[in-house]
């Protein structure tokens, strides 16, 4: 099991004829949902498997849900399986450069009890830096079955529960950039603002200025002055969707502080209930 969420650039390459290592390109951007996936077909590392947000790492949403919904854990094993992905396998997780969509990926897999996951640092860019190979040509695999060891329901929050846990003293934490956490902008959702009790930590924060992961050290100390004396598990992660939420929860396992919990719903699942209350501004 690896000991570390995050793995450099130069280390996946040495595991590039390893059948066990799984790397997989999640690029995505969530205003042309299909340009992550052109830009695969166009190069990727060799070997790479696309997972594509919208159908790989969420369902369609109901009504009443957020815009990127989990999907059934039972769905995501089998599509596991058909990138060829077994109990055995260990999977790297990239995007472009700052993990925000790759952390979606990394968090899911744990979700089903496979702790065999990691997120290539720096992602894409770091790759394309060091003048590592790129394929050109959609590589064959042959599928696989994957079985959850265990899907960890703990690990999801949902909206019914947000004011109650509050109350006991979890901190709740949207990792949306400061301006659409204060209402300023909404480029995304029809309704601006955050949930009211929350705090922002905008997952940038977790990244130093080359677009990888802070050091641990001093991501600890910035996390535990952020946190405060609270464990791990009483901190929930939201963003707009659950995606970046992730890179949130992501980034406390790089300091060392263990797992928190994902509001998988997150903003835009808040907001189509009506009754439920609304802030902007500032946090308190």
């Amino acid at each position: 099991m690896p000991d570390h969420p995050l793995v450099g650039a130069e280390d996946l390459a040495r595991h590039l004829g390893d059948p066990r290592w799984i790397a997989v390109d999640c690029r995505f951007d969530l205003t042309e949902p299909e340009a992550g996936e052109a830009a695969y077909r166009r190069s990727h590392i060799p070997g790479a498997r696309y997972a594509h947000l919208d159908r790989d790492l969420a369902r369609r949403p109901a009504a009443m849900d957020g815009r990127h919904p989990l999907p059934e854990a039972a769905d995501f094993a089998a599509r596991l399986g058909e990138w060829g992905v077994n109990n055995g396998s260990v999977v790297v997780a990239y995007d472009e450069g700052s993990g925000a969509i790759a952390a979606r990926l990394w968090w899911m897999m744990r979700w089903l009890g496979h702790f065999e996951s990691l997120v290539l640092d720096g992602g894409l860019s770091a790759w394309t830096t060091l003048g590592l190979p790129m394929q050109t040509q959609v590589p064959l695999w042959a599928p696989a079955r994957f079985v959850p060891p265990r899907v960890d329901g703990a690990a999801v929050v949902d909206s019914s529960e947000i004011a109650r846990l509050q109350s006991l003293g979890n901190l709740v934490v949207d990792a949306r950039a400061a301006a659409r956490f204060r209402g300023e902008q909404e480029p995304l959702d029809p309704v601006a603002g955050h949930v009211p009790g929350a705090c922002n930590w905008p997952f940038s924060d977790s990244l130093a200025a080359n677009g990888r992961f802070r050091d641990a050290a001093d991501l600890k100390r910035s996390l535990r002055a952020f946190i405060g004396h609270r464990d791990s598990a009483d901190v929930i992660a939201m963003c707009g969707s659950g995606v970046t939420a992730c890179h949130f929860l992501l980034a406390m396992e790089v300091a060392g502080m263990g797992a928190g919990r994902l509001f998988a719903g997150s903003w835009s699942e808040w907001i189509r209930d009506r009754d439920r209350p609304v802030s902007t501004g500032a946090e308190p």
